[in-house]
């Protein structure tokens, strides 16, 4: 009886001090986990996306967001013949797919940039695009009506205006282009459920660096943006950070 009684007191003891060092865990875990991004690089919100809009990828298979539930999504508007911040997105993108996939983390992240120029951006140009600048992840097209209700209720706008003059030839077709396509700039988080949780609306800071096949799509104001950055560009450091918090976990810079 002793020694049952004993033993008793100290498996107790051993079982509080296990369940003090598993909450302590916990706390610390908690404490650790990435911070969501400042109000001076972003705006965090809470709200539901076009989730069931019809829209088609460069391979021409039907696509929507429902069909990305599960997966945290990094989304930007662009356009393939776009002339100042859409190349510096495609290689920011590159930057953060490398980031995301060295972590071991690519099954639970998709990147995604959907036009805002459907008269042009038809299926065929969507594929040549990938395969002539390097973007691994879906292009996606629709309608104009179906892009129209897509981008209203992210608050992306976008609007055909004159081409620059000298024109710019298209990089596909070798002829000059006729007009050009404004757009909101930047890029949003979608998380798992659907719901989009940020949003930056400013162009990328890449220090200047680009490759010399994407410099070639830039007009002067995009060489302009990329060697002087605005001081609320975002950076690629700054973009991991974002999905971090998003995804709860600490994703770093490959190679850093």
């Amino acid at each position: 009886m002793t020694a049952s009684r004993t033993w008793r007191p100290r498996r107790a003891g051993a079982l509080l001090g296990v369940a003090l060092a598993v909450a302590i865990l916990l706390a610390a875990c908690g404490a650790s986990l990435p911070p969501a991004p400042s109000a001076n690089e972003g705006l965090v919100l809470d709200q539901p996306t076009p989730q069931h809009v019809p829209l088609v990828n460069q391979d021409g298979q039907p696509v929507t967001l429902a069909g990305l539930r599960g997966k945290d999504v990094v989304l930007a508007p662009f356009l393939t013949l776009c002339q100042d911040e859409c190349p510096l997105v495609l290689a920011a993108f590159i930057g953060l797919q490398r980031d995301v996939d060295a972590a071991g983390l690519g099954h639970k992240v998709v990147f995604l940039e959907v036009t805002v120029d459907p008269e042009r951006d038809t299926v065929n140009r969507l594929a040549a695009y990938q395969r002539e600048f390097g973007a691994t992840w879906d292009l996606w097209t629709g309608t104009p009506a179906n892009l129209a209700t897509f981008w209203k209720q992210f608050g992306v706008s976008y609007q055909v205006v004159p081409e620059e003059q000298p024109a710019h030839n298209d990089w596909l077709t070798g002829k000059p282009l006729t007009y050009d396509v404004n757009h909101t700039d930047g890029y949003l988080l979608l998380n798992a459920q659907g719901r989009e949780r940020f949003v930056d609306t400013n162009a990328p800071n890449l220090g200047g660096k680009l490759s010399s096949k994407l410099i070639s799509l830039l007009n002067a104001g995009g060489v302009e943006g990329l060697h002087h950055p605005q001081a609320t560009d975002w950076t690629e450091a700054q973009a991991l950070a974002a999905i971090s918090w998003l995804l709860k976990t600490t994703i770093g810079v490959a190679g850093s």
